[in-house]
């Protein structure tokens, strides 16, 4: 008998963000047990030569990775391996520490199986980071840093942060993205325009030869979006993340008027703008979607629309740790049934 289904049971009778607390604690105490930590990698990582791919210089054993906001201060990525993802991306990550909005903050949905949280990137900022990543770096499966301004940063300084946090933790990742695109910071939004772009990429390119990539919201007009991820690509970003959260409230009736909606309530829209954005940029630049992603058949398709990597994290809390191990799966016997041998061929299948 499955084991999560029990104690997802015993988590929902928490507070979402208390729960969400409880897993990060189990992650470390697997983490200080090294030998458990591999004999749970060797089990749940689904290493196909079918699912492999060369990203950003680094072996991507397969597509599948932790999206941000799960481990905001990179206080597991020993342990995130373990659970069988191909990457991970730690984050938001900002200059200084900051608790975030008033609790409570974060609340599930089930009936949709989505989440809604307006946690406001509550870290503890920029050097407890870097001293967390400097201990695992470098990391056993490739690893991406998001970060953001902090809430008290003025839009007209924003670039600041972005160079400070770029030039500090860029040692310590493969790819950086920049976040320019979470509900929960007032005025972040604000800055997903053509001059900012340029100014941050342009900066980071004599910061830093690392990849960046820009992730966007889902709320942006289809042909607004292509033009922003243009925009990002034409002034140096290796690639695109589509998407963050949405604040379309009426996507879910009985959802609160604030923060962003995650999970299987987001997964249409999330699609449309990776799309419209995969159609300009498709083999120009490293596409990640992220949204709704819940299963092999969803991954298969945003991969078919050119996402050379997607992520997860909504879906970890209805269907559980094992849920990398089964999307990987449930690629390949896709890709079995298709007569597709490599990511390579699945990638953009459908452009």
């Amino acid at each position: 008998m499955p084991v999560y289904p029990t104690l997802r049971n015993v988590l929902f009778h928490l507070d979402a963000e208390t729960a969400h607390g409880a897993g990060m604690a189990a992650l470390r105490a697997l983490q200080a047990l090294p030998p458990l930590a591999a004999a749970l990698r060797r089990r749940n990582l689904v290493d196909a030569p079918a699912l492999r791919q060369t990203l950003f210089g680094r072996a991507f054993a397969n597509p599948v990775g932790l999206a941000a906001g799960f481990d905001k201060d990179a206080r597991v990525v020993g342990a995130l391996s373990a659970l069988g993802f191909g990457f991970a991306e730690v984050g938001t990550v900002t200059p200084l520490p900051q608790a975030g909005n008033p609790r409570p903050r974060m609340f599930r949905h089930p009936e949709a199986e989505s989440v809604q949280n307006a946690l406001g990137f509550n870290n503890h900022g920029m050097a407890a980071a870097r001293e967390h990543l400097e201990k695992v770096w470098p990391a056993g499966i490739p690893l991406g840093v998001n970060v953001g301004k902090n809430k008290v940063t003025p839009p007209e300084a924003a670039l600041g942060d972005y160079e400070t946090l770029i030039r500090t933790l860029s040692p310590f990742c493969d790819y950086l993205v920049v976040n320019l695109s979470s509900p929960n910071t007032p005025g972040l939004r604000d800055l997903q325009n053509d001059s900012f772009i340029r100014a941050v990429l342009g900066a980071a390119r004599a910061l830093t030869a690392k990849p960046v990539l820009v992730k966007i919201a889902p709320d942006l007009e289809s042909g607004d979006a292509v033009h922003l991820s243009e925009v990002a690509v034409d002034a140096g970003a290796a690639g695109i993340v589509a998407t963050n959260t949405t604040n379309d409230y009426s996507l879910l009736p009985g959802s609160k008027d604030f923060g962003g909606l995650s999970g299987k309530v987001l997964r249409e829209k999330s699609f449309r703008i990776f799309d419209a954005v995969a159609r300009s940029l498709f083999g120009r630049a490293v596409l990640i979607s992220v949204g709704g992603i819940d299963s092999g058949a969803e991954a298969y398709r945003r991969i078919r629309a050119g996402a050379s990597l997607v992520q997860v994290y909504t879906a970890l809390v209805y269907h559980g740790p094992g849920l990398p191990r089964r999307i990987n799966e449930e690629l390949l016997a896709l890709m079995e049934r298709d007569g597709v041998k490599t990511m390579a061929e699945a990638v953009g299948a459908a452009r």
